[in-house]
């Protein structure tokens, strides 16, 4: 007997409340105390841009990719375009999400998330050679189902609902998104993440637009300062129980296992985010005093770029710092190697040499 899509209920749904207050209390602290952290960045680019990579990074290998963060950044620091090979691919759709990510906080900025705003997310997201024709910024208009592959929908171990619903169940999750109707605004991310992936509303990258809501609804909702909490390292590291709990919600209406999930999730990250961002911080705190011997009043701005390009050029280092003299990027190149605090990991190269900033590049991979 073929399978039927799920007849998805509408939002808002019926949760016990009691289930879930200390898992609430926690992860509330934990972004609280994020929050504390990130409150006293004067520059969040100086942080913002090496993390949201971090981000695309693991949510993007979730769907398949493999190409680790130092390959990104070094791809990143020769500035290559290609797409022809699968790991170009790879890189495209990488940068792709983490520049989904940032236009989706300017945008928050003065404009709330809606149906609008996620279908330009997903056009930016799907804006490669491997997205490009499977219809981005736009609902699928054929029926899909979730399983292995080659098995057809008999085996599906999901049937979202069919193309002819998903623009009445989005106005509904967008009307809830958007409500202050919910007891709690972490219960509320964590019933929109679960409903988003039920409804399954694009052909591709819903994986990856469900896991970008995420943070930038703890951003919109002023939770977080900027979203340097992301969940995917953590459903990727749980990724059966992730599943198991999404089907249990289908299945059964079991919300309360699902969202106590989710916000452990939430904690363990904010946990994590707190010691990497203070490890960030402590180092450039640490080399911005050795820069005081460098006797150049750009030492400052260069080590800022370096924090948001940890593998660089002397070209791709030049595009973020307010130096027009080449001379004057060589010798501040000459004077962090110097010191020891960046390699030339191309010492065979006379031209285009690539540098790397161990230090950062091994408090990321933590």
């Amino acid at each position: 007997m073929t399978k039927q899509p799920f007849d998805l209920p509408k939002l808002p749904p019926k949760i016990d409340y009691q289930k879930l207050i200390s898992h609430m209390t926690k992860a509330h602290a934990s972004l609280a105390r994020l929050d504390a952290l990130l409150y006293q960045l004067k520059n969040p680019k100086l942080l913002s841009r090496t993390l949201a990579t971090k981000e695309a990074v693991l949510s993007s290998q979730i769907e398949g990719t493999q190409a680790t963060l130092s390959e990104v950044f070094e791809h990143e620091a020769v500035g290559g375009e290609k797409e022809e090979s699968s790991k170009e691919k790879d890189f495209r759709e990488i940068i792709n999400y983490r520049h989904a990510l940032e236009m989706g906080v300017e945008i928050l900025k003065d404009r709330p998330l809606t149906e609008n705003v996620i279908k330009k997310l997903h056009t930016k997201l799907l804006s490669s050679a491997r997205g490009n024709h499977k219809a981005p910024g736009e609902f699928r208009r054929h029926q899909v189902f979730i399983g292995k592959q080659g098995l057809g929908i008999d085996h599906a171990s999901y049937v979202p609902p069919g193309p002819t619903n998903i623009p009445e169940l989005f106005s509904n999750f967008e009307k809830y998104i958007n409500s202050d109707n919910e007891k709690d605004k972490l219960v509320q991310i964590a019933v929109a993440h679960y409903q988003f992936e039920a409804i399954h509303p694009f052909m591709d990258g819903n994986g990856r637009i469900g896991r970008l809501i995420i943070s930038l609804m703890l951003y919109e909702k002023e939770l977080l300062t900027y979203p340097f909490i992301y969940l995917s390292e953590f459903f990727e590291e749980h990724r059966q129980d992730y599943y198991d709990l999404l089907r249990g919600v289908s299945e059964s209406g079991d919300w309360e296992s699902w969202i106590i999930f989710f916000l452990n999730g939430l904690d363990i990250q904010a946990t994590k985010a707190q010691e990497t961002v203070k490890k960030m911080l402590d180092l450039y705190r640490e080399i911005n005093a050795q820069a005081i011997n460098f006797n150049s009043k750009y030492s400052h701005e260069f080590l800022e770029a370096m924090f948001i390009n940890p593998f660089f050029t002397s070209s791709t280092i030049s595009q973020e710092v307010p130096i027009k003299s080449p001379k004057t990027i060589f010798d501040l190149i000459t004077k962090f190697l110097r010191f020891g605090i960046i390699k030339d990991v191309t010492p065979n190269k006379r031209r285009n040499k690539i540098y790397r900033f161990d230090a950062l590049a091994d408090i990321l991979k933590r």
